[in-house]
C-alpha cells in the first residue's frame, strides 16, 4: 500500500483500528489471478509480534485450498471514508480529495481443524457481535454446521495503516474538514469526523 509520510500511523493505532473495523477482504493470488473473500475477523494483538487474525469461510469456497506456508495472504480492512470539498479550505487554490482510514495485514494462513478449537473461534466471534446469544444448539446440528466451514488463523508478518485525514493541510483546514464532516447527513462522514477528532487528540478507537 502506498502510504505517504503524512498519512502513516504507529502500530498501536493500526492495532486499535483492527479491534473495531474487523470485517475485511482476504486476498490471495491463484495462477496470476486475484481471488477475494469478504469475512468477519477477530484480531488478537497479543498473539505474535504483530498479532493474529482468526476467521472462517464456507468449505465450498475454494480459496482455503490454496493456503500454504510459502504463500502470503493480504487482509484489507477499511473504516469510514468521505468526500472532502475544497470549499472547506482556507488555503487556495485547492482541489477535492477523499479522506479515509484503512489497514492492510499480511501473513500466512494456518488451517484450524480441531473441532474444539473451531468452536472456540466461533464462540469468540459470536460473543463479540451477539453476546446475548449463547450458541446453545443441538450437538449434531452444530457438528454438521462446523463441517460446512473451514477455520483458519493468520499470524501477521506485516501490519500497516493509512489514515488520510487531511494531515497534509494546515491545522485550520483540518479543523474545518472535521467540522464539515460532522455536519453531514451521511453517517459515514460523521463517523469519519469522529475518527479525525480522536486521532488529532491522540485517542484510540476504543476511546471514542
Amino acid at each position: 500500500m502506498y502510504v505517504p509520510r503524512d498519512f502513516r500511523v504507529p502500530l498501536p493505532l493500526a492495532q486499535s483500528f483492527l479491534a473495531r473495523y474487523d470485517f475485511g477482504t482476504l486476498v490471495s493470488v491463484e495462477e496470476g489471478v486475484p481471488f477475494a473473500s469478504h469475512l468477519p475477523f477477530l484480531y488478537r494483538p497479543e498473539a505474535g509480534a504483530l498479532g493474529t487474525l482468526t476467521a472462517h469461510m464456507a468449505r465450498a469456497n475454494p480459496q482455503w485450498k490454496s493456503f500454504s506456508e510459502s504463500r502470503e495472504l493480504l487482509a484489507i480492512f477499511q473504516g469510514p471514508h468521505a468526500y472532502v470539498s475544497p470549499s472547506w479550505y482556507s488555503v487556495h487554490p485547492s482541489v477535492p480529495t477523499w479522506n479515509y482510514v484503512a489497514v492492510h495485514a499480511s501473513g500466512v494462513a494456518r488451517l484450524v481443524t480441531d473441532e474444539s478449537s473451531v468452536l472456540k473461534i466461533l464462540g469468540e466471534l459470536v460473543a463479540r457481535n451477539d453476546p446475548a446469544w449463547t450458541m446453545d444448539l443441538p450437538g449434531d446440528y452444530l457438528s454438521g454446521m462446523i463441517r460446512q466451514i473451514v477455520a483458519f488463523e493468520i499470524e501477521l508478518t506485516k501490519l500497516e495503516g493509512k489514515f488520510k485525514l487531511s494531515q497534509n493541510r494546515p491545522a485550520g483546514d483540518q479543523e474545518s474538514v472535521q467540522r464539515e464532516l460532522a455536519r453531514s447527513e451521511d453517517p459515514l462522514a460523521r463517523e469519519l469526523a469522529r475518527v479525525m477528532l480522536s486521532v488529532r487528540e491522540g485517542r484510540d478507537f476504543g476511546d471514542e
